[in-house]
């Protein structure tokens, strides 16, 4: 079901287009209301209680389960994407001679740990060229094989939008034997995820971009053959019993159960969680296939509107529905975001790609913005 324009929601003036999701999203109102309020209750510490450690917590494990289709006990909260995959690649098997598949032009969160892993294991790095096809699945399954120890993908390209099939890819990486990572933050909540078909050993997404959260907050979703794993950090708050503060001092090698062993330190941040949770209960009151569905009408519209001007365009059915990029050639000037900012137009440039990321707070009108400066600034694109 598509949604009507959301724009009440947010600040965004009436003479901005922005169009640049998939960088950072603006704020919802009310998720600042929450910051507010639980920011104030810093300065009257007598007012939060041992209790608070842990009930905002709890809240964004049954959310963002309920957000991707998953279990609460396999939800861990982390503080960025770089640090849930980290995790996952302390608890994974590489072996001299393995092989770790990841693509090309990928997020760096998702590739520096495992090129290093690779580095101290003798195993190799696999990464899969660009297809000119855009089918990043069909890529994916022709690197992966019986030393495949580690798939670590995204939902989709960060560039521009280019989607992978990750149950496909799920069901052959347990053939091989692959622990499968996913980076999702450049997809959930704009784009379903069920934990449930895709079984991900790690899911990993910050909040900030398509969960409408705030910068610093992230979640991670485990799979039970890992969740008796090693964590990154030996904090209080991830030990058992840790509600009890009158007896920490009585130190145990016992965990809080499911994935909440691999939580962060300070995990019970008494302002990220809480704006993060008002965010996510808002996502699942619009429901995502309908953001996805609704957001899918403006990047239809772009992706014609490019065609028309002969840009090259992810098409419709290798991408996913919340972002399409836009691959101009060599008329583009070099500070073509710039020059679309000074017009109040909000758009990314991604390795060549005109990442352009709308949301339910945006509309046509936004659309036609974006090609009416883009037919000033960049020669030749006029429309036919």
């Amino acid at each position: 079901m598509s949604i009507t324009n959301q724009r009440e929601f947010f600040g965004i003036p009436p003479d901005v287009a922005y169009l640049n999701c998939a960088y950072m999203s603006p704020q919802m109102k009310s998720v600042g209301r929450v910051g507010k309020e639980w920011l104030s209750r810093k300065s009257r510490p007598w007012e939060i209680t041992p209790d608070d450690f842990f009930t905002e917590a709890e809240e964004s494990r049954r959310l963002f389960a309920e957000l991707v289709d998953g279990e609460a006990e396999g939800v861990s909260i982390v503080s960025s994407v770089s640090y849930g995959i980290s995790v996952a690649a302390a608890n994974v098997e590489v072996g001299r001679g393995d092989s770790i598949v990841v693509l090309d032009e990928q997020f760096p969160s998702n590739y520096y740990v495992w090129r290093e892993l690779a580095k101290e294991n003798g195993a190799k790095l696999t990464i899969v060229p660009r297809p000119k096809d855009h089918d990043w699945t069909r890529a994916v399954l022709e690197n992966m094989n019986e030393y495949t120890s580690v798939v670590a993908v995204p939902n989709c390209h960060w560039t521009d939008g280019s989607l992978l099939d990750l149950e496909r890819i799920g069901e052959r990486a347990r053939e091989v034997g692959a622990a499968f990572v996913v980076d999702g933050i450049q997809s959930l909540g704009a784009h379903p995820f069920d934990v449930e078909k895709i079984q991900p050993d790690f899911l990993v997404a910050s909040a900030y971009k398509w969960m409408l959260g705030p910068y610093g907050a992230g979640f991670m979703h485990v799979s039970e053959r890992f969740r008796d794993g090693k964590p990154l950090e030996h904090n209080w708050v991830n030990r058992e019993n840790s509600e009890d503060f009158t007896s920490l001092t009585e130190y145990t090698d016992g965990f809080q159960p499911g994935a909440r062993r691999y939580d962060m330190g300070e995990r019970g941040n008494f302002l990220l969680l809480p704006m993060a949770n008002e965010a996510m209960r808002r996502i699942l009151e619009w429901g995502v296939g309908n953001i996805s569905e609704s957001i899918g009408e403006l990047t239809d519209l772009i992706e014609a509107e490019a065609a028309r001007r002969g840009m090259e365009v992810v098409p419709k059915d290798r991408r996913a529905r919340h972002m399409v990029g836009l691959r101009i050639g060599g008329s583009a000037p070099d500070d073509l975001a710039s020059r679309l900012a000074e017009e109040n137009v909000f758009v990314s440039v991604r390795s060549g790609s005109v990442r352009v990321s709308p949301h339910i707070y945006n509309d046509e009108g936004d659309i036609e913005r974006l090609f009416d400066v883009l037919d000033r600034v960049v020669p030749g694109t006029h429309s036919a």
